[in-house]
């Protein structure tokens, strides 16, 4: 029997028996979307590309979650979601059915814990950090990258009290090729919402392995934002320290140091000279309420290397959304990036686009991309 055979075999059980669950008791939820755009990219040497990719928005996604109440301001909670390849109809990684989330948890008058492969802190900040939830082209927070989700993770969350929630994650190195000397993957996060005011922080750290690091230096990811809803919208700001980029065959900066959908052991090589290498990110953005259904809006970011290497980037977007209805929005976004001339950063969304430049078309060059799509939620 084939891994793929038995793979669907898996989902189609759960999509069975949550079909069952879903009519039996209204606290379990199959949800999700498809996001599909055509995208054009354009590098300053003259070459493109034209695409149908998934994800600019939102990641095409099946996901099943479900509460059960225990009394006494008690809840149990879980979460399963798989990401899905909507112009190829294949999974997002077929190296696991629920590659997005998979986590059981407990809600309680004190807080909520969680248990399981969950998003961090800072992927859950994204509606906070522009006007597009830093999922496009232009988004250079986007292009810079974004840690998403980890195995084997504990996380606590207090209620919103005063407007202020806390939130700890602490994810284990407990697999089998994890040695007694690796320390956990560490995420802090703070969110205070007062009126038309938002102001948080959402943050990572990593440590290097113990066994075969060269630098010492650990992976972090500090993310500051500040809103304000002036009323027909909001103005966005963010700003990102961090050290986890680094070149592939892609590009100079065309990957992370520290995996930012999970390694095995939720820690690094520590072989990487980049890891000593930081990063600033400011990004600015505002957006306008035109009327119920049509918002349009505008962002402008700067990478900054402060260690002087040249090896930064600037860029931003223009964009409209247009909602059809509750669940159906129409998307455009024209974008622009700039490579220093060590620089390799290249254009993503939502989902990595699979017709996208690399190499001496990134390296040093300018980039302009345009995306129109529609996403369907359900």
């Amino acid at each position: 029997m084939s891994t793929t055979f038995k793979k669907n075999l898996i989902l189609s059980a759960v999509l069975s028996a949550s079909a069952f669950a879903a009519h039996a008791q209204s606290n379990v939820t199959i949800y999700g979307d498809l996001d599909q755009y055509l995208g054009y990219i354009r590098s300053s040497t003259g070459n493109s590309v034209t695409g149908i990719n998934d994800g600019s928005i939102l990641r095409s996604r099946l996901g099943f979650r479900g509460m059960e109440d225990l009394g006494n301001g008690y809840q149990a909670k879980f979460n399963l979601e798989q990401g899905l390849n909507a112009n190829s109809g294949s999974s997002a990684d077929t190296t696991r059915l629920f590659d997005r989330q998979a986590w059981v948890g407990m809600n309680t008058p004190y807080g909520e814990v969680r248990l399981g492969r969950q998003n961090t802190l800072i992927f859950y900040a994204g509606d906070a950090i522009d006007y597009t939830a830093r999922t496009t082209f232009g988004s250079v927070i986007n292009t810079f990258g974004v840690p998403s989700r980890y195995d084997n993770d504990i996380s606590y969350q207090t209620p919103r009290m005063s407007g202020l929630q806390l939130s700890v994650h602490y994810a284990l190195p407990e697999n089998s090729t994890a040695t007694v000397n690796n320390k956990a993957l560490v995420q802090l996060g703070a969110d205070y919402q007062n009126g038309p005011y938002r102001f948080g922080y959402a943050g990572l750290e990593a440590s290097p392995n113990a066994v075969t690091a060269t630098f010492t230096q650990k992976v972090v990811y500090h993310n500051v934002y500040a809103d304000y809803d002036y009323g027909q919208g909001k103005i966005y700001y963010a700003f990102v320290r961090s050290n986890n980029v680094t070149g592939n065959s892609s590009g100079n900066d065309a990957t992370a140091i520290l995996s930012n959908i999970s390694n095995p052991n939720n820690f690094f090589a520590g072989t990487d000279a980049n890891v000593n290498r930081f990063y600033n990110i400011n990004q600015i953005s505002v957006d306008y309420r035109v009327s119920t259904k049509l918002r349009v809006g505008a962002l402008y970011g700067v990478i900054d290397d402060t260690s002087g290497g040249n090896t930064g980037a600037s860029g931003g977007n223009v964009g409209v959304f247009y909602d059809l209805s509750s669940r159906t929005t129409l998307y455009s976004f024209a974008n622009y990036m700039k490579n220093q001339a060590n620089a390799g950063f290249r254009f993503s969304g939502s989902a990595g686009p699979s017709a996208n430049l690399s190499g001496t078309d990134i390296n040093g060059k300018g980039l302009t991309g345009l995306q129109a799509g529609i996403l369907f939620r359900f």
